[in-house]
């Protein structure tokens, strides 16, 4: 099945925008709390504290840009890539987020590097975000697209359960 016009559309201006610095107020304690979480559970992927907040910045700045859950990409990021950002699937998917390299080529920007942090989570997420709009707020359907498993619910319980266990922030 060919990619979705509106996905092809919606990528394409994402990864032509100025990217936000997201140096947010709010975010601050977030990211505190983020960052210790992430230092228990992948210390190896991040070992250093001022890295660990970077790449936590930018998840906070991508996630709430297309309007989700800042840890629920972390989520999907536990998941897909255990938080290395220059991991690689069997199938060719690219990084944290696993985003496909054939993107790059349907927004006609076969120069980016979906092995850069910020450039990876530019895709993913504003990936996820269309899917969550297409399947009307159904996070089970909306992450089984992504993962190009629609249908089956093994990896939205993966994601779901890390976002319950490792991540999840009450409110």
């Amino acid at each position: 099945m060919p990619p979705d016009p509106a996905l092809i559309q919606a990528l394409a201006q994402a990864m032509a925008a100025e990217p936000d610095s997201g140096d947010h107020f709010d975010a601050q304690v977030w990211l505190l709390d983020m960052q210790s979480r992430l230092a228990r559970r992948h210390l190896t992927a991040y070992p250093d504290r001022q890295a660990r907040l970077r790449l936590l910045q930018r998840v906070y700045v991508e996630a709430r840009r297309v309007a989700l859950p800042p840890a629920l990409v972390l989520a999907l990021i536990d998941v897909e890539s255990r938080f290395h950002p220059a991991a690689r699937s069997s199938v060719g998917a690219r990084g944290l987020m696993q985003v496909m390299p054939f993107w790059k080529a349907e927004i006609g920007r076969p120069q980016d590097d979906l092995e850069d942090v910020a450039t990876n989570l530019r895709y993913g997420c504003t990936i996820l975000a269309h899917y969550l709009s297409r399947e009307n707020g159904d996070w089970t359907r909306a992450l089984a697209r992504y993962n190009g498993s629609l249908g089956r619910t093994t990896y939205p319980e993966q994601v779901m359960a890390a976002w319950y266990h490792y991540w999840w922030v009450k409110r």
